[in-house]
C-alpha cells in the first residue's frame, strides 16, 4: 500500500476481521473488510441490527482491536500502538457520538461538553461549550445533569461534545436515532456543516435512509461483509430489529 494512498486517506482498512468466542464456538462478526475513506468524505453505513455496523465503527475509531487485518487512521497504523498511544491518537484526531450517549452523570450539560476541550488544553473551553450548546438548541439546559434531560436532549449534548474539538474524523452511531424529526434535521445539518466547513471526515451508522443519502457514499453491512451497493440499502436500512 503506497504512502500516497495513506496520505490522502482518513481511514484505510485492509482485510479486516473480527471474531469473538461464544459458548457455541467462534463467531466471526466482520469478514474481510476493505475500505478507503478520503479526507473530508462523508460515508454512511447501513444494515440490519446485528450485522456488525457498530463493531466496525468501534474498530475504525481505535476503541477495539481486530482479530486480523490492518487499519490506518489519518495515515497512522493502529496495530503497532499500545492502548495509551491509541488514546492519544483518539484525543488528537477523533470524536465519537455514541448511541448510548456516554455522558458523565455527575457533570452538567455544560461541563460534559467542556470536558474534551479541557483535556485538550483549549483555553476558552467554557465559551466554546456554551456556543455549541446554543447551536444544538440547549441554551436553557446548561446547568442540568444528564438525568434531568430527555433522551433527545442527552443526544444533543453528546453531539455538542463531539463537535467542540473540531475532530479530523467524526464517528457517529445512530446520531439522530433519539431525536424527533425537527431536531433530527438540525443535528444532521450540523453534521454536514462540520464535514464541509472543517473538512472533517464523517462516518456514520444509521437506519435513516434519508440521512444516509446526504452522505457522499452509502455502504451496506450484511452478514459481516461491507459492500458499496445502494440498491440494497433501503431494504436493509428498514429491516426490523432482531
Amino acid at each position: 500500500m503506497s504512502n500516497v494512498i495513506l496520505k490522502n486517506s482518513a481511514i484505510n482498512v485492509v482485510n479486516l476481521e473480527k471474531s469473538v468466542t461464544t459458548q457455541e464456538g467462534t463467531l466471526t462478526i466482520l469478514k474481510g473488510i476493505n475500505l478507503d475513506v478520503k479526507q473530508g468524505e462523508s460515508v454512511a453505513i447501513l444494515g440490519p441490527s446485528g450485522s456488525g455496523k457498530s463493531t466496525l465503527l468501534g474498530l475504525l475509531a481505535a476503541l477495539d482491536t481486530p482479530t486480523s487485518g490492518e487499519i490506518w487512521l489519518d495515515g497512522v497504523a493502529l496495530s503497532p500502538l499500545n492502548e495509551e498511544q491509541k488514546a492519544a491518537l483518539r484525543k488528537q484526531k477523533v470524536s465519537f457520538i455514541f448511541q448510548s450517549f456516554m455522558l458523565v452523570d455527575t457533570l452538567t450539560a455544560l461541563e460534559n461538553v467542556m470536558l474534551p476541550a479541557e483535556l485538550a488544553g483549549v483555553s476558552n473551553a467554557k465559551e466554546k461549550a456554551q456556543a455549541m450548546l446554543v447551536r444544538v438548541g440547549l441554551s436553557h439546559r446548561l446547568t442540568h445533569l444528564p438525568k434531568q434531560l430527555s433522551g433527545g436532549e442527552q443526544q444533543r449534548v453528546a453531539i455538542a461534545r463531539a463537535f467542540i474539538c473540531e475532530p479530523t474524523v467524526l464517528f457517529a452511531d445512530e446520531p439522530t436515532g433519539n431525536l424527533d424529526s425537527v431536531n433530527g434535521h438540525k443535528i444532521a445539518d450540523m453534521l454536514f456543516e462540520l464535514n464541509q466547513e472543517s473538512h472533517t471526515t464523517l462516518i456514520l451508522v444509521t437506519h435513516d435512509l434519508l440521512l444516509a443519502k446526504r452522505c457522499e457514499r452509502q455502504l451496506v453491512m450484511d452478514n459481516g461483509h461491507l459492500q458499496e451497493d445502494t440498491a440494497r440499502a433501503a431494504p436493509l436500512a428498514n429491516a426490523k430489529e432482531a
